[in-house]
């Protein structure tokens, strides 16, 4: 089969799941959840190839952490897909609905948008998370993961193939074009008429790609330089490790602290408590002048530093004057991903709350939160940083469209 009849046979099989009852999702996604348990094993396997392949290939720490699973990250992979089962239904979920004066009865409701498509790089857990979504949100689906887990999403997809044939939905409803390279992302991209909707996630360079060539519609995910900005009235002792955790728990992600901005005020006690930290996490800084003297082995920072999302153990330091420089930095660097402050002042925090433009804005925590799961969204579909139809964090609802339903009983008019 070509790309083009690989999407027609999911376009196919999309109406039984389109309008599956919520026990019928349900219960696919159990058993997808039991079947990653069982085969962690072969899943492993496939990625050890795929590491290997990548680490030969010269792929980048960052990419080589988003690409590798192990038994605890497919274990959190199947809890992930059972959240996702205690999940409310959003199809067929009222929106709104009213009686006009003629005696109309109108509701909006919510309904799958039919074939969901997503490009992908390097993330195998994305291949569980999007399934996992799309099938409680009623959808077919459509992946095009990359080549680097190319043999992870293999072993993957067939685990969804057999979920569904196991609950009787034609496992058509899932497809791949892996096969085809990046003539199977073409064939997504202008599948007009097959595909409903199309997310990119990956990097910056990806999701433009898609953005700019794509004829189907898009949901714009997009990459994250992070800051906090720690406030002269901040408690330093919260500070440290939330700064800590953010750079460092998973640095390899787009909620991952990018760029640190401290007040003037706190640098001179703040900076040095922190050096520590990031000294025993193996942090690269790249410092302006004045916090490079409060930070033992740092470099100078350049223009390009205050515009790169790492996505490993690096980090800028700025020290700004007060919160104006800060919202000035922000505002001109950020790329409306995840920004935070640091403060035990609540003028100071409402005002970064309502005049930071960002897809989360966050007070006294850190950035690491910005993510489907701890939103409670049992998995996310990625982290939209556009302001058309979801913004943040997208779970279940991002994935379904709306329709008018009218009820009436004779009324024409006039």
């Amino acid at each position: 089969m070509s790309a083009l009849e690989l999407i027609q046979s999911a376009k196919n099989a999309s109406g039984p799941l389109n309008r599956a009852s919520t026990s019928q999702k349900n219960a696919v996604l159990l058993t997808l959840a039991e079947l990653l348990k069982v085969n962690s094993k072969e899943i492993i396997a496939a990625n050890s190839v795929d590491l290997t392949n990548g680490i030969e290939g010269g792929m980048a720490l960052g990419l080589q952490d988003r690409l590798r699973l192990t038994d605890a990250r497919i274990e959190a992979l199947a809890k992930a897909v059972l959240d996702i089962v205690a999940l409310p239904d959003p199809v067929g979920g009222v929106v709104s609905g009213k009686t006009l004066a003629n005696g109309l009865k109108i509701s909006q409701v919510r309904v799958p948008f039919g074939v969901v498509g997503m490009i992908y790089e390097a993330r195998p857990n994305v291949t569980i998370d999007i399934a996992a979504l799309a099938i409680k949100s009623g959808n077919a689906l459509v992946l095009r993961g990359g080549s680097a887990a190319e043999n992870t999403n293999k072993v993957l997809i067939g685990l969804v193939k057999s979920a569904l044939e196991q609950h009787g939905f034609a496992s058509a409803a899932i497809q791949t074009v892996d096969a085809f390279g990046r003539d199977g992302a073409k064939a997504i991209m202008t599948a007009r008429g097959l595909v409903d909707v199309l997310i990119p996630r990956g990097s910056a360079n990806l999701i433009q790609t898609v953005v700019q060539e794509s004829k189907v519609p898009v949901i714009e995910t997009g990459d994250g330089v992070v800051h906090i900005y720690v406030d002269e009235s901040a408690d330093l002792d919260k500070a440290v490790p939330i700064i800590l955790n953010s750079k460092i728990q998973r640095p390899s992600v787009c909620n991952s602290l990018e760029t640190l901005l401290v007040n003037q005020k706190v640098a001179g006690e703040l900076l040095p408590k922190l050096a520590n930290g990031l000294a025993k996490g193996g942090v690269r800084v790249h410092a302006d002048a004045e916090a490079k003297g409060l930070i033992p082995g740092s470099e100078l920072a350049t223009e390009e530093d205050w515009k790169t999302e790492y996505l490993a153990l690096e980090l800028a330091v700025r020290v700004v004057a007060d919160l104006d420089q800060a919202l000035d930095h922000i505002a001109r660097y950020s790329t409306k991903h995840t920004e935070s402050i640091l403060t035990e002042d609540i003028g100071s925090a409402e005002r970064f709350l309502s005049e930071v433009d960002a897809a989360v804005v966050m007070v006294n925590s850190s950035t690491r939160f910005t993510d489907g799961g701890e939103f409670g969204f049992g998995a996310e579909v990625g982290i939209s940083t556009q302001k058309l139809h979801a913004r943040g964090p997208m779970g279940l609802e991002v994935l379904t469209s709306t329709k008018w339903l009218v009820r009436g009983d004779g009324q024409v008019r006039s």
